[in-house]
């Protein structure tokens, strides 16, 4: 029987800081039809780099039960596979954080207004 080796680039995740934002944006904004972003792109915590390009981020939001959940948006191309492995870890990490973004919705769409504010900017 023959196998088959199929080399699959490695995934790294790390929080989303300050500096990610306008790479961020990007990725939404293709996602989009708009060209400023809203509500929809919540407060991103997590990414996920693949050769140093950021591929997909998680962003908090609050929903229609004003329950903080979390949405991810993608490049185009991401596998099904690393979509679900960074589903999994940014999962993990939002269940584990319990700073007042992740748990009062109030205070999460306080901070989603302000980086949106901050982000359309001109």
């Amino acid at each position: 029987m023959e196998t088959i080796a199929q080399h699959q680039e490695l995934l790294q995740y790390s929080e989303a800081y300050i500096s990610d934002m306008l790479m961020l944006k990007n990725i939404f904004l293709q996602n989009q039809e708009h060209k400023k972003i809203d509500s929809n792109f919540g407060l991103p915590f997590f990414l996920a780099k693949k050769k140093n390009t950021t591929i997909a981020f998680a962003s908090l939001t609050v929903n229609e039960k004003n329950e903080i959940s979390f949405k991810i948006y993608h490049e185009k191309g991401v596998s099904e596979t690393e979509m679900s492995s960074f589903y999994a870890r940014a999962l993990s990490y939002f269940k584990k954080n319990n700073t007042p973004n992740f748990r009062d919705p109030e205070q999460l769409e306080s901070s989603i207004k302000s980086m949106i504010d901050w982000l359309n900017f001109e």
